[in-house]
């Protein structure tokens, strides 16, 4: 895997303010299985704010949410995709990032399967397309991120900080205002609509290949 040299994420790394957090999840990466990818895209989600599933309380679903932090949260969006979180903060205060994005690194050829697509920057440009082509479900709601099913590693430690492009989340129709999206500055693989600013340093990024 392509994950030598990097480390799994502590559950300390996870109990600070949620929007800290989902910054610095920018340039980890995902793994499952033989399948792994950088995380490019997060958004962060407080109960403090009425876009979060916390903000009603702690009820059957969102109990995970107000578990410990490093806990991986997976819901169902719209009854058909899985959408993996990681529980952020303090126990008892709902927290938690969601990955949106991955540049796919190990497992290619079985994320592609997974998918049935062949375009790279089509295979993780979504929360829901991500676990698709990781290959896991529900199944991994309320289990560690440090060694469940689905782990989290920090970033490369010989590669610089990735720069970021802040903007305000998507695919919501309360909080929209808070900018609490995160993009890895120049990468393709960020899904649609990119935030401002995002497409100036694709074709830079492009110009200097």
């Amino acid at each position: 895997m392509s994950g030598d040299g990097r480390e799994v994420l502590p559950p300390a790394f996870y109990d600070r303010p949620v929007v800290e957090v989902a910054r610095e999840l920018v340039g980890c990466l995902l793994v499952c299985g033989d399948t792994s990818g950088v995380v490019v895209e997060t958004e962060a989600y407080h109960e403090s704010e009425p876009a979060c599933h916390a903000y009603v309380g702690k009820t059957a679903r969102t109990s995970v949410l107000f578990g410990p932090p490093g806990t991986a949260y997976v819901y169902r969006s719209y009854g058909i995709h899985a959408l993996v979180n990681a529980v952020c903060e303090a126990e008892e205060v709902g927290a938690a990032v969601l990955i949106r994005a991955l540049e796919p690194v190990d497992g290619i050829g079985l994320m592609q399967e997974r998918r049935g697509l062949e375009r790279l920057e089509d295979l993780c440009s979504g929360p829901g397309k991500l676990t698709q082509a990781l290959g896991f479900d529900l199944e991994a709601n309320a289990t560690s991120l440090a060694d469940g099913p689905v782990r989290l590693l920090g970033r490369d430690p010989d590669a610089p900080a990735p720069a970021l492009l802040a903007g305000t989340r998507i695919g919501i129709t309360k909080g929209v205002e808070l900018p609490w999206r995160f993009c890895a500055a120049g990468s393709r693989h960020v899904s649609r609509p990119w935030p401002p600013g995002l497409r100036e340093t694709v074709a830079r990024r492009r110009t200097a290949s």
